[in-house]
């Protein structure tokens, strides 16, 4: 039997809002300043505060993408980018870009230029934000050939890097010095959506087809980490907050999933070690906001569930082929109540139960 390491990193703060208040949610976006997530509502923008509390920003909507820059929050509203300064939330720019069809992606260098994928024309705006009064505008990328999504600014290359809503959906970059287009990789998944970066230099995407978060390195050299949550659907346009090291997951529909990574949450460790596993939990007893980890050596038809003392199926976390490599399971926004329950991951040549506890 091949050797199957499976880890489970308790290392997580996750919170997963469902409220009236959201609505045809799109992006999410990090205001360090505040320590608050916005997300995109449609015909509002609603700011969550750390405490989870949830108030509408500005006088205007957004649609899509949204970035940070400086002391203001620029957003997608229609064919028009909107800017608000972070501490009054007055609109302070308001630009119109008539030609556009469908502006869908929006980032920034950190200075004073917004990048935006218009989706329908399959062009790239480059919008120069220097003169709030008078922004302007250019088309940069005339054609990109396919449906550009997300995109983000890679400074230490000088190139921005795009996703595509396609079959076997390309990763793709354009080179700031000349803006020729080329492209970094073809994946085997569709309908891509979002990418932001962490720390390290990860790159993270979000696709529909099926519904997964990948992690790449930032050569995009080997496989992807996958994460999923029990929850997750149509992930759109993520944001990766770096300060608080949270992934911020909107679900295109009226749900908001925030993902920590922070090791400092790690408190005791509990080990099995066996001949086909390497089983590590953080902490343990556990919490609901949890994070599974495991690693397959080869492609992989399984299933990770949890069930009760009497053997009844709880929830089921992952079902179906796998892929090689890492794969990160979220419990984000799952409640349990407190007792003693069984983690199975049970597939062809693979079966493993250990106990954990819920308080």
């Amino acid at each position: 039997m091949k050797k199957i390491q499976l880890f489970i990193f308790l290392i997580i703060c996750a919170f997963q809002l469902q409220s009236q208040s959201l609505n045809d949610i799109e992006s999410v976006e990090y205001d360090a300043s505040q320590n608050r997530f916005f997300v995109s509502n449609g015909s509002n923008i609603i700011a969550r505060a750390s405490n989870g509390d949830l108030s509408v920003f500005g006088s205007e909507g957004a649609s899509h993408g949204m970035e940070v820059l400086g002391d203001h929050l620029f957003v997608i509203d229609g064919s028009t980018i909107r800017g608000f300064e972070l501490d009054s939330e007055n609109e302070v720019m308001t630009l119109q870009v008539n030609t556009a069809a469908f502006l869908n992606g929006l980032t920034n260098d950190g200075v004073s230029t917004l990048y935006a994928t218009d989706f329908s024309n399959r062009t790239i705006y480059k919008i120069d934000v220097s003169d709030l009064a008078n922004p302007t505008h250019e088309i940069i990328v005339n054609n990109t050939v396919s449906r550009p999504n997300g995109i983000i600014f890679d400074g230490a290359n000088n190139r921005l890097i795009f996703v595509n809503w396609d079959s076997n959906a390309p990763i793709k970059a354009v080179d700031l010095s000349d803006n020729s287009v080329s492209t970094i990789l073809t994946t085997s998944v569709g309908n891509i959506d979002g990418i932001d970066d962490d720390n390290d230099g990860n790159y993270y995407i979000s696709y529909w087809s099926p519904a997964k978060i990948a992690k790449y390195d930032n050569a995009f050299a080997n496989p992807p980490e996958v994460i999923s949550t029990p929850f997750l659907n149509s992930p759109a346009d993520i944001c990766y907050a770096k300060e608080i090291d949270t992934l911020g997951i909107p679900h295109s529909g009226n749900v908001l999933t925030l993902v920590g990574f922070a090791p400092d949450t790690i408190t005791s460790i509990y080990d099995i070690f066996s001949d086909d596993f390497e089983l590590e939990i953080f902490p343990n007893p556990v919490t609901a906001n949890s994070v599974i980890r495991f690693s397959l050596d080869k492609k992989t038809t399984l299933q990770l569930a949890i069930f009760n003392q009497e053997g009844k199926l709880v929830k089921t976390l992952l079902q179906g082929e796998q892929i090689k490599g890492e794969h990160t399971v979220s419990f984000a926004g799952m409640s349990i109540p407190s007792g003693i329950y069984w983690l199975s991951l049970e597939g062809i040549n693979i079966k493993k139960t250990i106990p954990i506890q819920v308080n």
